[in-house]
């Protein structure tokens, strides 16, 4: 829906023929081709397409960020100066001050030894000329600007003192120390729990439209796009493939991609769950001699989908409590929480950063130690075992990891990668290992060849893969799934969860689901756990979560979902 009335028909930003080629040892790469749009006062626009697509290069080319290696020509217009033409010296006034940028991670865009007071009247006295007790008067004003509680206090936090909304909004304030006529937000809630991720876009948007500022929001969650965007680009391959206002992108996209995005995206309004069938995908073939890529929305043949869940305890987890000590207090992350999972059953676990998600999930796995209460695995309580007496246990349980760049090692093959595993856990025939090796690649969809290669040289979805057959290469019974799918893109996720889905049928595996992202616990779930402030508020079957929720909390995660189209 077109949100806000431009207030000019002379835009802030007007980008035409933009090219972006990256110049290597190994030949040159073209980034962004021949790229042409415009963004209004007042206005958001959305630059979306999977990774890879040229998206962030875009917005660095904006700002002339790109390094050496990058040749960058065309047009870029703001308020009648070219930047690409601007002298360095100029350039670096217009950075911060007229154009600012919101990064992805605030953790990391943040200095870690500097208070945020010190870093956001560092900004201001970069681009104004005021004294530095004005620069953190201003700075408390800022903070109030985007809702820090208590400025005047906070302004003496380091990063870590905050959350991850909180360190996004101090990201947000630096943004908006200048003044600026176009904010470039990349990827600015992807890290964010849903209910953070609404405040933060609402706060953009409300800054937009009170100082008549044009925004470019780079994403790839499409359920933002729906409910905060006012123009849509869609970009695949470097080029621009579609262009419109938000609704009518939606209603009627007319580019074979934009309609795979759409159709694979789990923001698409239905209520799909797993037993109604897979997720559509996105393939996509070229022609060498036509020169042109096709794109086709793809649902995967539907496998008969049988009931695994069975009437018997794999899991069962009594009063647990997990605390820690800070001082002379005792916090407890985990406080009185009981559930179960049984066997061949998929249970999604949500909640806020901070809820206690991940200590449970720890504290489950043995890896740190409970307070109270017990853990119970097949019938066998498990709380108080030894390590060797948990190793038989371990085999049973096993983790997929949220970033599959960091989770597996970049120096080893995946051979080895997956051989350490069978090695540690007593699996001394080299035979029988490279068989295992072999059998659970083919499982997970990969190349025979993937074993001699290294990590880095696979793709981001081809790498969870990787990650997926490391945990099940011991057989398990249970799989802690950790925001398996939320680095990855649209039609990637889409091939991941229906991966997920044909290995529960095919191993009989139960799963505990963490994810932030509750489209897709909607889709994965049998049953829902919902977490806050260490305790267990609600729990009950997918239908009756999403249909009929209790708690007040649940409510209030279900209502800040985007999108809804």
């Amino acid at each position: 829906m077109f949100k806000k009335t431009m207030q000019s028909n002379i835009p802030v930003l007007e980008v035409n023929n933009l090219n972006v080629t990256f110049r290597g040892s190994q030949g040159d790469f073209q980034a962004v081709k021949s790229l042409s749009f415009n963004i209004f006062r007042s206005e958001t626009m959305a630059l979306v397409g999977e990774s890879g697509c040229g998206k962030s290069t875009t917005a660095m080319s904006i700002l002339r960020l790109l390094g050496k290696s990058a040749y960058v020509s065309g047009y870029v217009g703001f308020n009648g100066d070219n930047l690409l033409d601007l002298p360095m010296r100029i350039m670096r006034s217009v950075r911060g001050r007229k154009i600012s940028m919101i990064f992805q991670d605030p953790m990391t865009s943040l200095n870690p030894v500097r208070t945020i007071g010190d870093q956001i009247v560092e900004t201001i006295k970069l681009h104004t000329n005021v004294t530095t007790k004005k620069a953190y008067t201003k700075a408390i004003e800022l903070l109030d600007l985007v809702r820090i509680p208590e400025p005047h206090i906070r302004i003496y936090d380091y990063p870590h003192n905050l959350s991850g909304g909180q360190r996004q909004r101090v990201m947000i304030a630096i943004a908006m120390a200048g003044d600026p006529d176009l904010l470039i937000a990349d990827e600015p809630t992807t890290a964010l729990d849903v209910s953070i991720q609404s405040q933060v876009l609402e706060l953009l948007d409300n800054l937009c439209r009170e100082r008549s500022m044009a925004m470019l929001l780079i994403t790839h969650d499409l359920g933002v796009v729906a409910q905060w965007a006012d123009r849509v680009v869609v970009m695949y391959g470097g080029e621009k493939l579609e262009e419109n206002y938000t609704k009518e992108l939606f209603d009627n996209p007319s580019h074979s991609y934009t309609k795979g995005l759409l159709g694979a995206s789990l923001h698409s309004g239905n209520s799909l769950h797993y037993t109604d069938g897979r997720l559509p995908e996105i393939h996509v073939s070229s022609s060498y001699s036509t020169n042109k890529t096709e794109f086709k929305l793809i649902r995967p043949h539907a496998k008969v989908i049988e009931n695994t869940v069975e009437n018997r305890t794999l899991l069962s987890v009594k009063q647990l409590k997990t605390s820690y000590k800070r001082k002379s207090n005792v916090y407890y992350a985990v406080n009185d929480v009981s559930f179960d999972i049984m066997a061949g059953e998929s249970v999604g676990l949500v909640g806020e950063s901070g809820s206690g998600k991940s200590t449970l999930c720890k504290t489950i796995m043995r890896l740190i130690p409970s307070s109270g209460g017990q853990i119970i695995f097949d019938g066998k309580p498990i709380t108080d075992l030894n390590e060797k007496e948990l190793k038989p246990w371990r085999k049973r349980v096993q983790m997929v990891f949220q970033d599959p760049y960091a989770s597996l090692n970049p120096r080893h093959t995946v051979f080895d990668i997956l051989n350490t595993v069978l090695k540690v856990h007593g699996i001394n025939s080299s035979v029988d290992r490279e068989k295992k090796i072999q059998g659970i690649l083919d499982k997970v969809g990969m190349p025979a060849n993937s074993g001699n290669r290294y990590p880095h040289e696979f793709s981001g979805g081809q790498r969870q893969r990787i990650g997926i057959a490391r945990a099940l290469i011991l057989n398990p019974d249970l799989l802690v799934c950790d925001e398996p799918v939320s680095a990855l893109d649209v039609s990637v996720q889409a091939q991941i969860l229906n991966l997920l889905v044909d290995l529960k049928q095919e191993f009989n595996l139960s799963y505990l689901f963490i994810s932030h992202d509750l489209s897709v616990i909607k889709y994965i779930a049998d049953k829902v756990l919902v977490m806050h402030e260490g305790k267990l508020v609600e729990q009950g079957d997918h239908y009756h979560i999403w249909n009929n929720p209790q708690h007040k909390y649940t409510k209030q995660l279900l209502k800040a979902v985007p999108g809804g189209y």
